[in-house]
Protein backbone atom coordinates (compact mmCIF):
# COMPACT_ATOMS: atom_id res chain seq x y z
CA UNK A 1 0.00 0.00 0.00
CA UNK A 2 1.64 3.32 -1.10
CA UNK A 3 2.50 5.48 1.99
CA UNK A 4 0.07 8.49 2.24
CA UNK A 5 1.63 11.64 2.82
CA UNK A 6 0.56 14.38 5.53
CA UNK A 7 -2.33 16.34 4.72
CA UNK A 8 -3.01 14.32 1.67
CA UNK A 9 -7.16 13.18 1.95
CA UNK A 10 -7.56 9.81 2.80
CA UNK A 11 -7.68 7.09 -0.09
CA UNK A 12 -10.69 4.42 0.78
CA UNK A 13 -9.25 0.58 0.13
CA UNK A 14 -12.16 0.30 -2.61
CA UNK A 15 -10.60 3.20 -4.43
CA UNK A 16 -7.46 2.03 -4.10
CA UNK A 17 -8.55 -2.08 -5.00
CA UNK A 18 -9.87 0.09 -8.07
CA UNK A 19 -6.66 1.35 -9.27
CA UNK A 20 -4.89 -0.31 -12.07
CA UNK A 21 -1.79 -1.36 -10.15
CA UNK A 22 0.63 -3.81 -9.66
CA UNK A 23 -1.15 -6.07 -6.66
CA UNK A 24 -3.36 -6.90 -8.99
CA UNK A 25 -0.42 -9.23 -10.76
CA UNK A 26 0.87 -9.83 -7.11
CA UNK A 27 0.78 -13.17 -5.65
CA UNK A 28 -0.53 -11.71 -2.68
CA UNK A 29 -4.02 -9.44 -3.25
CA UNK A 30 -6.78 -8.36 -1.06
CA UNK A 31 -9.34 -10.39 -2.31
CA UNK A 32 -6.86 -14.08 -1.21
CA UNK A 33 -6.55 -11.98 2.18
CA UNK A 34 -10.13 -11.89 2.58
CA UNK A 35 -10.73 -15.73 1.15
CA UNK A 36 -8.15 -17.13 4.02
CA UNK A 37 -10.05 -14.14 7.31
CA UNK A 38 -13.14 -15.44 6.13
CA UNK A 39 -12.21 -19.13 6.57
CA UNK A 40 -10.32 -18.78 9.75
CA UNK A 41 -13.22 -16.80 11.56
CA UNK A 42 -15.84 -19.59 10.02
CA UNK A 43 -14.01 -21.97 12.20
CA UNK A 44 -12.88 -20.06 15.02
CA UNK A 45 -14.54 -16.64 15.35
CA UNK A 46 -13.37 -13.46 14.65
CA UNK A 47 -10.84 -13.21 17.60
CA UNK A 48 -8.64 -15.80 15.72
CA UNK A 49 -8.05 -13.24 12.88
CA UNK A 50 -4.85 -11.70 13.24
CA UNK A 51 -2.33 -10.01 10.77
CA UNK A 52 0.11 -12.80 12.07
CA UNK A 53 -2.31 -15.72 11.86
CA UNK A 54 -2.92 -14.46 8.50
CA UNK A 55 0.49 -14.04 7.09
CA UNK A 56 0.94 -17.62 8.61
CA UNK A 57 -1.86 -19.12 6.43
CA UNK A 58 -0.65 -16.93 3.60
CA UNK A 59 2.87 -17.99 3.92
CA UNK A 60 4.68 -14.49 3.60
CA UNK A 61 6.00 -12.33 6.11
CA UNK A 62 3.81 -10.91 8.66
CA UNK A 63 4.31 -7.03 7.26
CA UNK A 64 3.28 -8.18 3.93
CA UNK A 65 -0.34 -8.16 4.48
CA UNK A 66 -0.09 -4.31 5.49
CA UNK A 67 0.58 -3.54 1.19
CA UNK A 68 -2.87 -4.01 0.80
CA UNK A 69 -4.98 -3.16 3.94
CA UNK A 70 -3.95 -1.08 6.67
CA UNK A 71 -5.59 -3.20 9.54
CA UNK A 72 -8.14 -4.42 11.18
CA UNK A 73 -11.10 -2.23 9.73
CA UNK A 74 -10.01 -2.58 6.30
CA UNK A 75 -9.42 -6.60 6.85
CA UNK A 76 -13.20 -6.58 8.82
CA UNK A 77 -14.93 -4.50 5.36
CA UNK A 78 -12.54 -6.81 3.20
CA UNK A 79 -14.47 -9.63 5.44
CA UNK A 80 -17.97 -8.62 5.29
CA UNK A 81 -17.61 -7.64 1.25
CA UNK A 82 -16.53 -11.59 0.34
CA UNK A 83 -19.47 -13.01 1.79
CA UNK A 84 -22.42 -10.34 1.13
CA UNK A 85 -21.70 -11.30 -2.60
CA UNK A 86 -23.59 -14.60 -1.14
CA UNK A 87 -26.61 -13.44 -0.73
CA UNK A 88 -28.18 -13.84 -4.21
CA UNK A 89 -31.59 -12.27 -5.48
CA UNK A 90 -33.04 -13.12 -8.76
CA UNK A 91 -33.39 -10.24 -11.24
CA UNK A 92 -37.06 -10.79 -12.00
CA UNK A 93 -38.35 -9.61 -8.42
CA UNK A 94 -38.87 -6.29 -8.72
CA UNK A 95 -41.60 -5.70 -6.02
CA UNK A 96 -40.83 -3.62 -3.02
CA UNK A 97 -41.58 -5.85 -0.76
CA UNK A 98 -40.70 -9.28 -2.79
CA UNK A 99 -36.54 -7.46 -2.81
CA UNK A 100 -36.84 -6.66 0.95
CA UNK A 101 -37.96 -9.72 1.83
CA UNK A 102 -35.81 -12.04 -0.39
CA UNK A 103 -32.66 -9.54 0.84
CA UNK A 104 -33.90 -10.34 4.39
CA UNK A 105 -34.11 -13.92 4.21
CA UNK A 106 -30.82 -14.25 2.55
CA UNK A 107 -29.17 -12.02 4.67
CA UNK A 108 -30.04 -14.22 7.47
CA UNK A 109 -28.84 -17.61 6.57
CA UNK A 110 -25.64 -15.13 6.01
CA UNK A 111 -25.35 -14.47 9.12
CA UNK A 112 -26.03 -17.84 10.55
CA UNK A 113 -23.32 -19.50 8.01
CA UNK A 114 -20.95 -16.45 9.45
CA UNK A 115 -21.31 -16.59 12.75
CA UNK A 116 -18.94 -14.01 13.02
CA UNK A 117 -21.07 -11.10 11.06
CA UNK A 118 -22.76 -10.73 15.06
CA UNK A 119 -19.22 -10.61 16.70
CA UNK A 120 -17.58 -7.61 14.73
CA UNK A 121 -17.80 -4.16 16.07
CA UNK A 122 -19.72 -2.44 13.44
CA UNK A 123 -20.44 -4.95 10.63
CA UNK A 124 -23.83 -3.35 10.04
CA UNK A 125 -22.66 0.07 9.15
CA UNK A 126 -19.56 -1.31 6.71
CA UNK A 127 -19.48 0.41 3.68
CA UNK A 128 -18.21 -2.03 0.93
CA UNK A 129 -19.54 -2.51 -2.78
CA UNK A 130 -21.31 -5.48 -2.39
CA UNK A 131 -23.04 -4.16 1.02
CA UNK A 132 -24.01 -0.79 -1.21
CA UNK A 133 -25.11 -3.06 -4.30
CA UNK A 134 -27.65 -4.73 -1.52
CA UNK A 135 -29.03 -1.25 -0.32
CA UNK A 136 -28.89 0.11 -4.01
CA UNK A 137 -31.68 -2.38 -5.26
CA UNK A 138 -33.97 -2.21 -1.80
CA UNK A 139 -33.68 1.28 -2.03
CA UNK A 140 -34.65 1.52 -5.83
CA UNK A 141 -37.61 -0.72 -4.77
CA UNK A 142 -39.00 1.79 -2.36
CA UNK A 143 -38.68 4.69 -4.33
CA UNK A 144 -41.07 3.95 -7.43
CA UNK A 145 -44.05 4.81 -4.92
CA UNK A 146 -43.62 8.56 -4.28
CA UNK A 147 -41.89 8.09 -0.99
CA UNK A 148 -39.41 11.22 0.18
CA UNK A 149 -36.15 10.50 0.69
CA UNK A 150 -35.64 10.32 4.27
CA UNK A 151 -38.76 7.88 4.56
CA UNK A 152 -37.46 5.41 2.32
CA UNK A 153 -33.83 5.05 4.08
CA UNK A 154 -36.38 4.46 7.30
CA UNK A 155 -38.29 1.75 5.79
CA UNK A 156 -34.92 0.44 4.68
CA UNK A 157 -33.25 0.24 7.71
CA UNK A 158 -36.48 -0.93 9.78
CA UNK A 159 -36.23 -4.26 7.80
CA UNK A 160 -32.25 -4.45 8.19
CA UNK A 161 -32.42 -3.56 12.25
CA UNK A 162 -34.72 -6.26 12.16
CA UNK A 163 -32.67 -9.21 10.39
CA UNK A 164 -29.31 -7.49 12.07
CA UNK A 165 -31.54 -7.98 16.00
CA UNK A 166 -33.14 -11.38 15.32
CA UNK A 167 -30.02 -12.44 13.56
CA UNK A 168 -27.29 -11.80 16.56
CA UNK A 169 -29.83 -13.30 18.49
CA UNK A 170 -29.94 -16.51 16.88
CA UNK A 171 -26.27 -16.92 16.75
CA UNK A 172 -26.36 -16.43 20.39
CA UNK A 173 -28.69 -18.60 21.24
CA UNK A 174 -26.51 -21.38 18.88
CA UNK A 175 -23.10 -20.07 21.03
CA UNK A 176 -25.04 -20.64 23.92
CA UNK A 177 -26.30 -23.91 23.48
CA UNK A 178 -22.61 -25.20 22.11
CA UNK A 179 -21.02 -23.97 25.38
CA UNK A 180 -23.62 -26.35 27.69
CA UNK A 181 -23.43 -29.06 25.30
CA UNK A 182 -27.27 -28.67 24.44
CA UNK A 183 -27.88 -30.04 20.99
CA UNK A 184 -31.98 -29.60 21.31
CA UNK A 185 -34.30 -26.83 21.84
CA UNK A 186 -35.68 -29.77 24.56
CA UNK A 187 -32.45 -30.10 26.10
CA UNK A 188 -32.05 -25.81 26.11
CA UNK A 189 -35.32 -26.26 27.97
CA UNK A 190 -34.59 -29.21 30.38
CA UNK A 191 -31.41 -27.15 31.10
CA UNK A 192 -33.33 -23.88 32.74
CA UNK A 193 -35.90 -25.47 34.11
CA UNK A 194 -34.94 -24.92 37.83
CA UNK A 195 -35.50 -21.51 36.70
CA UNK A 196 -38.67 -21.06 34.78
CA UNK A 197 -40.00 -23.59 37.29
CA UNK A 198 -40.09 -21.53 39.89
CA UNK A 199 -40.82 -18.32 37.90
CA UNK A 200 -43.70 -19.94 36.78
CA UNK A 201 -44.50 -21.53 40.10
CA UNK A 202 -44.64 -17.68 41.49
CA UNK A 203 -47.99 -17.34 39.20
CA UNK A 204 -47.06 -13.60 37.95
CA UNK A 205 -46.42 -14.92 34.72
CA UNK A 206 -49.79 -16.02 33.46
CA UNK A 207 -49.38 -14.98 29.49
CA UNK A 208 -46.12 -16.65 29.55
CA UNK A 209 -47.06 -19.67 31.26
CA UNK A 210 -50.23 -20.17 28.54
CA UNK A 211 -47.45 -19.67 26.03
CA UNK A 212 -45.19 -22.18 27.15
CA UNK A 213 -47.87 -24.67 27.27
CA UNK A 214 -49.53 -24.29 23.85
CA UNK A 215 -46.38 -23.12 21.76
CA UNK A 216 -45.81 -25.66 18.73
CA UNK A 217 -43.16 -23.65 17.16
CA UNK A 218 -40.64 -22.85 19.91
CA UNK A 219 -37.70 -24.69 17.95
CA UNK A 220 -38.89 -23.35 14.52
CA UNK A 221 -36.58 -20.47 14.11
CA UNK A 222 -37.36 -19.97 10.05
CA UNK A 223 -41.02 -19.91 10.83
CA UNK A 224 -40.72 -17.27 13.87
CA UNK A 225 -37.86 -15.23 11.86
CA UNK A 226 -40.22 -15.16 8.46
CA UNK A 227 -43.84 -14.85 10.34
CA UNK A 228 -41.85 -11.11 12.12
CA UNK A 229 -40.68 -10.09 8.76
CA UNK A 230 -43.90 -10.63 7.69
CA UNK A 231 -45.35 -8.16 10.30
CA UNK A 232 -42.94 -5.40 9.87
CA UNK A 233 -43.67 -5.64 5.94
CA UNK A 234 -47.37 -5.49 6.52
CA UNK A 235 -46.46 -2.35 8.93
CA UNK A 236 -44.41 -0.82 6.46
CA UNK A 237 -47.12 -1.54 3.49
CA UNK A 238 -49.87 -0.14 5.32
CA UNK A 239 -47.82 3.35 7.28
CA UNK A 240 -46.66 4.39 4.07
CA UNK A 241 -49.47 3.67 1.91
CA UNK A 242 -47.96 0.67 -0.28
CA UNK A 243 -50.60 -1.76 0.31
CA UNK A 244 -54.26 -1.14 1.42
CA UNK A 245 -55.34 -1.00 5.05
CA UNK A 246 -57.60 -4.80 5.73
CA UNK A 247 -60.12 -4.27 8.29
CA UNK A 248 -59.69 -7.26 11.15
CA UNK A 249 -62.45 -9.51 10.65
CA UNK A 250 -65.48 -10.00 13.08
Amino acid sequence: MATQKKGEPEVSLWERMERPAATQRAALTPQKIAAVAVKIADAEGSAAVTMRRLATELGVAPMAAYRHVSGKDDLWELMVDRVTAEVVVPDDLTGWREVLRAYAVGSRRLMLAHPWLAQLPTPHFALTPNRMAMAERQLAALEHHGLDADTIMTAFRTVGAYVHGVGQSEVALRQYMKDNGWTSGDEVRGGLAPQMTYLMSTGRYPAYRRYALAAGRKDDATWQFETGLDCVLDGIGVRLGLEPRTEPQT
